[in-house]
């Protein structure tokens, strides 16, 4: 549904985007993470038809965004880095206003408008002036504003930033629906855990290039080690839980700082159950166990710290 290919975009002597490929199959959220001017909404802006890409070919739906703009237009909704509402018109009559503005008669613009403040949790607020909402509350008025017009595909540009924990939780469940229901989403955000919560797959973006994609599993696999830490009881059942733990195929080194302590690698979190397993029927008694594995701020952080043309994830 979302397609950029070899998308470039150069302002002056600097270029924002340098050959980006995105793709982003239809019902699915696809993030693009990136600092402060990585390119993120650049991007957003040529794919929403605010930009024209210097070079490379963008296309919604399979229509081309340069030539096809208008079409593009039909079937996309864009809700930028901050609330787009009229603070004072109620929530009920911002959604009105759009619908008659994209063409529909007043009794269907009314139940288009109750339609989407009931999905998004806000119909007891619908007469309330928007200037009384909490940031939460016009966020979601906000993105309900961008689908009045029911997109297939739906830009949201770093759509929580300044929020509450609440209510940032609240948009990610409303961005969650609405893939469910078979729009899909491009994602910018700055917030790692939104990304890894949302995302079937994310594009790193560093200075206009992609750095990196793929799910946030592979992402995170290529740039670290899931890891079991095991402290012992005693020092001295360490050497046994080593030959132990090796007969079964895992490789144990033991901590400098604790000798009682052991760190294994592991492929995945289920090997969690057999390291344990393996050093009970050793008759090692464990005192402390732990699991760690990368978290998306690894790869951000070592990702974005690469130069472009690093190996990455297919």
């Amino acid at each position: 549904m979302i397609e950029a290919i070899d998308v470039t975009k150069s302002f002056g002597d600097v270029t924002a985007l340098d050959g980006v490929n995105v793709s982003v199959p239809e019902g699915s959220i696809h993030g693009l993470l990136g600092h402060n001017g990585a390119g993120k909404t650049t991007l957003v802006h040529i794919l929403s038809t605010l930009l024209v890409p210097t070079a490379g070919t963008a296309r919604i739906g399979g229509l081309d965004v340069t030539t096809d703009g208008q079409e593009v237009r039909r079937r996309i909704g864009l809700t930028g880095q901050f609330a787009s509402v009229d603070e004072q018109l109620s929530g009920r009559e911002n959604l009105t206003l759009i619908a008659r503005l994209l063409g529909a008669g007043r009794r269907q613009a009314l139940a288009r408008a109750d339609e989407l403040l009931e999905m998004f949790d806000l119909t007891e607020a619908a007469k309330r002036p928007a200037s009384q909402y909490s940031g939460g509350m016009r966020r979601r008025l906000d993105i309900g504003a961008s689908l009045v017009g029911s997109p297939q595909v739906i830009f949201l540009d770093e759509p929580t930033t300044g929020l509450d924990p609440t209510s940032r939780i609240a948009v990610w469940e409303v961005v969650e629906r609405l893939a469910k229901d078979g729009v899909s989403v491009l994602l910018t955000t700055q917030y790692l855990e939104e990304a890894d919560r949302l995302c079937e797959r994310i594009t790193l973006l560093s200075k206009g290039t992609v750095v990196a994609e793929g799910t946030p599993a592979e992402l995170k696999a290529a740039v670290g080690q899931r890891m079991v830490t095991v402290s012992l009881s005693a020092e001295s059942e360490a050497p046994a839980a080593e030959r132990a733990l090796e007969t079964a195929g895992f490789r144990a080194t033991r901590s400098p700082d604790s000798p009682a302590a052991l760190g294994v690698p592991v492929a995945a979190s289920a090997d969690l159950a057999v390291v344990v397993r393996t050093l009970n029927e050793a008759h090692v008694e464990i005192a402390e166990l732990g699991f760690s594995e990368p978290t998306l701020d690894d790869v951000y952080l070592r990702l974005t710290q690469e130069p472009a043309g690093a190996p990455v994830p297919a």
